[in-house]
């Protein structure tokens, strides 16, 4: 029994040989108290339920810190001098290789500290009889493990953070290589190709590029492009993430996860989710694909629906997909700019003028060609009267000068760069008034509103 006292001084030096007889009975109840935390800190902190390994290395971490914690107190150790445990300083270092939070590492920090200072209370509360004594016992173990806390936490946290910085620049490289070897086409091991990229090859997908343009572009960087890739996988239906390259501020590259299904998402919703992300926000597509070739492919098309969607600048619609009827001739013809303006000139003559007029009037062309000179199909599709069209067809060729079947091919084609190309293959026309609406008008007539 500890006999009362009156002298502060008296007090505490009661406190610390209380303090102290409390954590001499801990050496023996290290192995049980460690297995305890562990099984608390699983429970409470559900990013720490790794794999086996893991589970030992925290085992082992918790009892490296009880036992050095129980010497600072036994010893008088100052935590100024103190070194977290390797134990401790290991167990950082896979919570960082495997991605998981720091917050998760210093969340158990914070419950082992509360589980050792409410043991101390307990067993002082039960050894020490005079209340004056035990209340300063239990405020000087409370402020130790604080010390303790804030120093080790400190230290563990800078080896997370030097460990994660090392191990996100490695697999930063180790991704960027593999994703290099995809496309260039060369042999991969599939599973090592997968874990390099974390997205599975052995399933369909679909390649995307995602770019702002034009004013009011800002804000929309990266993190951006990511959520928007996401809610397009969710759209599709697919239980996967997408993976995303960014590839500067401006632009990413893109592979959206479609398991077993050949189903690509919806053009009119994707051009949706694209325009909450932010305004100049342009995503390009490839189609559906599988495997590690397809993974190639699709990208390869996703580019090429993109230099069309660049090239039509700011008339390229939100959304360009590679399977939309005209893409695959159309980014054909946007490889050489010049020579398409040129084959434009002289399949169209008048018609190539960038123009409201001219481009009603090239849009019921190329539909009524397409349509297979139906007068009645090409009213439905562009909502128009049946005879208005056959005017408008009439008009054409009035202002061509030439039969629809003269040079055939290079009609179509030249209509098919109007249509996705847009003003960059057009002849620019002077006007006195109103020239910048007409063309944009006729921008509005050509790519439609998606």
């Amino acid at each position: 029994m500890t006999a009362r006292a009156a002298d502060p001084a008296e007090i505490d030096r009661l406190a610390l040989a209380r303090v102290r007889s409390v954590a001499n009975e801990m050496p023996p109840q290290l192995d049980d108290f460690a297995r305890s935390l562990e099984v608390l800190f699983s429970k409470r902190i559900t990013e720490l339920n790794g794999d086996p390994t893991l589970h030992e290395l925290l085992s082992g971490s918790n009892l490296s810190n009880l036992e050095t914690f129980t010497g600072v107190v036994r010893y008088g150790i100052s935590t100024e001098e103190l070194t977290a445990p390797a134990a401790a300083e290991e167990y950082a270092r896979r919570l960082a290789r495997q991605g998981i939070a720091s917050t998760a590492l210093v969340r158990a920090y914070r419950l082992g500290h509360q589980e050792v200072v409410r043991w101390f209370m307990n067993r002082i509360a039960h050894t020490e009889p005079d209340p004056r004594v035990s209340f300063a016992a239990g405020r000087l173990v409370t402020d130790i493990a604080f010390r303790y806390i804030d120093a080790v936490s400190e230290q563990v946290v800078a080896v997370y953070e030097a460990e994660r910085e090392q191990w996100l620049s490695h697999r930063s490289t180790v991704r960027a290589a593999a994703l290099r070897s995809l496309l260039d086409g060369d042999p991969v091991e599939m599973s090592v190709a997968e874990a390099a990229l974390g997205h599975r090859l052995r399933q369909w997908h679909v390649g995307a590029v995602v770019w702002v343009a034009g004013p009011g572009a800002a804000g929309n960087g990266p993190y951006r492009f990511e959520e928007l890739l996401g809610s397009v996988t969710s759209l599709a239906g697919a239980s996967g993430t997408p993976l995303f390259v960014p590839q500067s501020r401006d632009t990413g590259w893109g592979w959206i996860p479609l398991g077993a299904s050949a189903q690509a998402p919806d053009p009119d919703q994707v051009a949706e989710l694209a325009r909450r992300a932010g305004p100049g926000v342009r995503i390009a597509l490839g189609s559906p694909a599988a495997g590690a070739d397809g993974f190639r492919l699709t990208h390869t098309e996703a580019l090429r629906a993109c230099s069309v969607a660049t090239s039509a600048a700011e008339q390229a619609r939100v959304v360009t997909s590679f399977t939309d009827s005209g893409v695959r001739t159309a980014a054909l013809l946007a490889g050489d700019p010049e020579a398409t303006r040129r084959l434009v000139a002289q399949a169209l003559g008048p018609l190539a003028d960038d123009t409201v007029a001219a481009a009603r009037l090239r849009e019921t062309l190329r539909v009524f060609l397409a349509e297979h000179h139906s007068y009645v199909a090409t009213a439905r599709l562009i909502h128009l009267h049946k005879n208005t069209v056959k005017y408008r067809v009439d008009k054409a060729v009035e202002a061509r000068g030439r039969p629809l079947d003269d040079e055939r091919l290079e009609l179509e084609l030249a209509l098919t760069a109007c249509h996705w190309l847009g003003g960059t293959v057009l002849r620019s026309v002077p006007s006195e008034s109103g020239g910048s609406a007409e063309r944009l008008s006729a921008a509005r007539v050509r790519t439609g509103s998606r």
